[in-house]
């Protein structure tokens, strides 16, 4: 009971969490009438120009992304403008990926997003 159909988003002037809620909606399939939390079912969904996304307010200097190595002393910070900088897909799919339920199916969810940085590919 898979659906393999793929769904496309332009993420061009869009807010990165509506758009991450959005996208999780889909990936977890709670958009169809026979939505059920066991079954895995979900489209791919691709995102092109994730460059272009928009945040509001100051998160671009105050959001902190932060991990540790598992060294002493190593817990690594970095501002979402840095991240952007870097790659703008990073920030896209730390946001979705915190918005899909903690469970064995999140990963599954995640192989079934695709993000590209420019524009849409033929």
């Amino acid at each position: 009971m898979t659906s393999m159909t793929e769904l496309k988003f332009d993420a061009t002037n869009k807010v990165l969490g509506r758009l991450a809620v959005e996208i999780a909606t889909i990936l977890q399939g709670k958009d169809k009438p026979q939505f059920d939390p066991a079954v895995f079912s979900a489209p791919k969904v691709s995102v092109y120009n994730t460059d272009h996304i928009r945040v509001t307010g100051r998160k671009h200097e105050q959001k902190q992304y932060r991990h540790h190595t598992g060294y002493p002393g190593g817990l690594k910070e970095e501002t979402l403008e840095r991240v952007m900088e870097r790659d703008s897909r990073i920030a896209l799919r730390h946001a979705v990926m915190g918005m899909l339920p903690k469970n064995r199916l999140r990963p599954r969810m995640m192989k079934n997003l695709i993000l590209y940085k420019g524009p849409e590919r033929q």
